[in-house]
């Protein structure tokens, strides 16, 4: 066999697209969505389909398996692979032409599914085919996993919506497919000709959802019109290449309504399913009660279990429901509530990798499906069945075409866990066969279940598979291992090659499952995920990414410099630690932690890169500066000349003249020394008025809050803690600010300074219990009393008070007692003074919700202040793209200010003719949008205290 150096540079000098066999790009690839592992050679992203016949005859010359890859969201292991891996994603990943009046379209591979759907939306149709990660998977995946989706039901599975495949095969022979044995290989029609038995008998039983093996050999029958291209369907780059396919499209439906049907349990529901086929309904999904979060069941029907059932329009809906022995039922008309609804049951995907307890449940048996008037009792038997292994699962699917999805709590590490997998296997394929059933619904066996196919074909079948793989690819050089002479269901298990006992890092990059919503390049919405690949479009800079190559950092057989990994830390330079990927990833994968572990040790013992001790000790300096009464001084040198370590392509913000807490200290003592002072005060507009305008108690009988002066606010933005301060007691809180050096640490995070960050939060919880606030006062115990909550109005402080300080000081009752006490400015103010009523602002208001407070805080309470102050509107999602310290360092300027113009800057040019607020209580999104932008951004407590200042308190009418 070639050497991989010689297949390498052969390769380079033969291929006009990408060739690449470093540890990053092979890392990148060792793993798909599913439970398996395997490390390929080499990584080749052709730029057409003469660069695909090309790398096949030259692996195949040098015998080099080669394994197709689209998204990499197979969940059955078959898009990994040893040899060379076919990236598709990266140049063929067009849609190279729609043709309205015959409904077709012809697409390359790589193409993302949701591109098609856009290009088509136009003329009113769209492809059938719509597996939940529409956004990321590609069409040659599709194609190669026989995908269905929702629709199913409907417009069936992809194979029923191909017309014409281009496919190269190992060794580089091109073939074009379609109807009739013109352009097939070889040997092909005899094939079927010495079998038409076998594949009557064996085959062609009707049952759409047979998936399984080479399952729709049977459409090469010459009664069912010799679909070759069908046939090729479902193969699972076991055969060859799609360099190119034409679909056929169908028509959108104009207006369709959504009925969600209450039932009294998921058994019953399932019962329920097959019943409706009759009314040719578009999709018929189920769920239970235990995959829907309280508050969106609280939008649901009454029922522990419901069907949502599309119809092409209302009166179908109408009649469907009528006839539908439900409990409950909702009839949804309008595209923004169905919508929603659909969102519960998309998410579905997501809840379903985490048990009730927080626990990770896995792929692996994740699409069984069974004839749909079975599906009720094969759901009762299965439940039993994982009950019987002591697993746990929650099924869910398309119950209209008996095909369930479920993750399962394997342990997949101990050595008995492994044989508990293995066994129950055999028993659920030997369960789902009982039902006259496909071990496979539409994701493929892969490596999961391609062992257990006897089990469903017999042995003529199997034979069958076997010799029609042969046909097109004799030497066995596409993706081995997969359907035809499989590697057994508990080899190559992802998780044997992390050490034991990896710690929180290990834990963390093990549960990412790779199903690739960070890869998603969607605009809208309120998602933040992931900023970065969103830019860049490198698999390297997407969440999954960044954890393949931590855990191959971990495994030590790819990545073999371990902390000091060189590709480690590229790929995790462009992440912004937005930690969106902490409430957008299905499964909560923290990158920012995972970033600040890694820098934490890649560092330690060696000098860092200036810009972690100028901008990672920013608390510490813009001290230092205050107490020199020096930012006169620095701003002018900034402007002249910026400091070293840091970008010059833009401007440091500048240093405020008077701190925040210095602004206190000298109004609270002018306020103890000057009666007048504080009679001035309190006649400020809306000084401690409640609702209605009526007075509230000061001092011992007023709710106290203590008011945290976070870095930014202290020295960047004293104004908007001034701010903050009018509010707060124009709402009769009594506030209180700490006197001293207090920190939350989040810039010593940030930048990997595990041990500073732990130092500076020790110093911060003793200063706390024995500093006193104001003159006169007690120690302040913050996290002692419901009473005493500490307000933090720059969200990325409040998120690291709330989820960093605990998880590095975790030993550390003060941690979480702070953190457990910490409050954003909206919820502060809903929680302790319910019934003040803001001043109303009534214009529309247009911004950014800061990433942090997204991920990690939540943003309810502020969406319910806004609307009581009369400020209207949505705030952009995605991410500013400045992050703190990101925007400032060197090589970063270009992907920041990227991020920034995919939704915050248009959203802002968008409504600058209704003249809106514009609204970013992050101090990075209000300097982004100052130095991007003509406007100017404010902090919640900004707009209501100039509210206050111009129109006084709220009065009841």
């Amino acid at each position: 066999m070639t050497s991989p150096g010689e297949l390498e540079r052969t390769l380079r000098a033969e291929l006009r697209g990408e060739v690449d066999f470093g540890a990053a790009a092979r890392a990148l690839t060792t793993m798909d969505a599913s439970n398996y592992r395997r490390v390929p050679a080499g990584v080749v992203a052709p730029r057409d389909a003469g660069d695909v016949a090309a790398a096949l005859r030259i692996c195949a010359d040098a015998g080099v398996p080669v394994v197709p890859r689209g998204g990499g969201t197979s969940i059955a292991g078959q898009a990994t692979g040893v040899g060379v891996v076919l990236d598709l994603t990266r140049h063929m990943n067009a849609v190279v032409s729609v043709d309205p009046a015959a409904r077709t379209a012809v697409v390359q591979p790589g193409l993302v599914l949701d591109r098609l759907r856009d290009a088509v939306r136009p003329y009113g149709l769209l492809f059938g085919p719509d597996p939940s990660t529409h956004a990321r998977c590609t069409l040659g995946g599709m194609i190669g996993n026989n995908a269905c989706g929702a629709h199913s039901v409907a417009w069936g599975t992809t194979a029923d919506n191909v017309t014409e495949l281009a496919v190269t095969a190992y060794g580089g022979s091109s073939y074009r497919l379609g109807t009739g044995w013109a352009g097939a290989p070889e040997g092909l029609r005899e094939l079927v000709a010495g079998n038409l038995a076998v594949l009557r008998t064996g085959l062609a039983d009707g049952f759409s959802r047979r998936i399984s093996g080479y399952g729709g050999l049977d459409a090469l029958l010459p009664e069912r019109g010799v679909g070759v291209a069908r046939a090729f369907c479902g193969s699972e780059g076991t055969l060859g290449v799609v360099t190119e396919a034409v679909v056929r499209l169908v028509e959108a439906p104009r207006a369709p309504v959504l009925a969600v049907l209450g039932y009294a349990d998921e058994s019953a529901a399932a019962d329920a399913a097959a019943g409706l086929l009759g009314a040719g309904p578009l999709t018929v999904e189920g769920m239970a009660r235990d995959l829907v979060p309280g508050a969106a069941a609280a939008g649901l029907p009454r029922g522990d279990a419901w069907l949502f059932v599309e119809t092409r329009d209302e009166a179908a809906a109408r009649s469907l429901v009528r006839g539908a022995d439900a409990v409950d039922s909702l009839l949804v008309t309008d595209p923004a509530g169905q919508r929603a609804l659909w969102r519960i049951r998309e998410d579905a995907a997501g809840t379903a990798t985490r048990t009730p307890d927080g626990g990770m449940a896995w792929p692996g048996w994740e699409d069984c499906a069974v004839p749909p008037a079975r599906l009720g009792a094969y759901l009762r038997e299965f439940r039993a069945l994982l009950a019987a292994h002591g697993l746990r699962g929650t099924p869910y699917g398309h119950f209209g075409e008996g095909c369930v999805h479920v993750r399962i709590d394997f342990d997949l590490v101990s050595p008995a866990g492994i044989a508990r997998f293995r066994s129950f296997s055999g028993e659920l394929a030997d369960l789902v066969v009982s039902h006259g059933g496909s071990l496979s619904g539409e994701h493929g066996d892969g490596q999961a279940r391609a062992e257990l196919l006897p089990r469903m074909y017999g042995p003529e079948v199997i034979a069958l598979f076997g010799a029609y793989k042969d046909v097109w690819d004799p030497a066995g050089g596409m993706n081995p291992g997969m359907l035809v002479r499989p590697a057994r269901l508990d080899e190559n298990l992802r998780f044997a090659v992390l050490p034991p006992g990896g710690g929180d890092l290990s834990d963390g990059v093990a549960r990412c499952v790779g199903v690739a919503k960070c890869r998603t390049t969607e605009v809208g919405g309120p998602g933040v995920m992931c900023p970065s690949y969103r830019v860049t479009g490198e698999e390297r800079h997407s969440t999954r990414g960044r954890a393949r190559l931590l855990h191959e950092m971990l495994a030590g057989e790819v990545v073999t410099d371990g902390w000091r990994s060189r590709e480690v830390a590229e790929a995790l330079d462009l992440c912004l630690s937005c930690k969106g990927c902490r409430s957008d990833c299905p499964v909560g994968v923290d990158m920012a932690a995972y970033k600040a572990e890694f820098l934490h040790h890649h560092w330690s013992g060696r000098i860092r890169p200036p810009a972690h001790y100028l901008l990672g000790g920013l608390p510490r300096l813009l001290r230092t500066v205050a107490l020199l009464r020096a930012a006169t001084p620095l701003n002018a040198a900034a402007r002249l000349l910026p400091p070293p370590g840091l970008t010059r392509d833009r401007p440091l913000p500048p240093l405020a003249h008077t701190p925040f807490t210095r602004w206190w200290r000298s109004r609270t003592e002018a306020s103890s020394a000057s009666p007048a002072f504080e009679a001035r005060v309190r006649a400020e507009p809306g000084f401690g008025k409640g609702r209605g305008g009526e007075s509230r108690p000061q001092g011992p009988e007023a709710t106290a809050v203590t008011l945290w002066p976070d870095t930014f606010t202290e020295y960047l933005s004293p104004h908007t803690g001034q701010a903050a301060v009018r509010v707060l007691e124009a709402a009769g809180l009594e506030v209180t600010v700490p006197r001293g050096n207090v920190c939350c640490g989040l810039t010593y995070v940030s930048t990997g300074r595990l041990d500073r960050a732990r130092t500076v939060l020790r110093r911060t919880l003793t200063h706390l219990e024995g500093a006193p606030d104001r003159p006169g006062d007690a120690p302040d115990r913050p996290g002692d009393a419901p009473d005493r909550p500490v307000v933090v109005l720059e969200p990325s402080c409040a998120a690291a008070l709330r989820t960093d300080l605990p998880a590095l000081l975790p030993d550390d009752p003060r941690a979480h007692r702070l953190a457990a006490a910490v409050r954003t400015f909206a919820e502060a103010l809903e929680q302790y003074a319910p019934h003040w009523r803001p001043p109303r602002l009534d214009r529309p208001v247009v911004g950014q919700t800061h990433c942090h407070q997204h991920a990690v805080l939540g943003d309810d309470a502020d969406r319910r202040l806004r609307e009581r102050a009369g400020l209207t509107g949505e705030l952009s999602g995605g991410c500013c793209g400045l992050a703190g310290n990101f925007g400032f360092e060197p090589g970063h300027h270009a992907v920041s200010v990227a991020c920034a113009r995919e939704q915050l800057l248009p959203s802002l040019d968008a409504a600058a003719a209704a003249r809106p607020a514009i609204l970013a209580d992050g101090f990075s999104c209000r300097t982004q949008i100052a130095q991007l932008s003509p406007y100017r951004a404010h902090h919640l407590a900004e707009l209501l205290a100039d509210g206050l200042r111009e129109k006084g308190p709220a009065h009841t009418p």
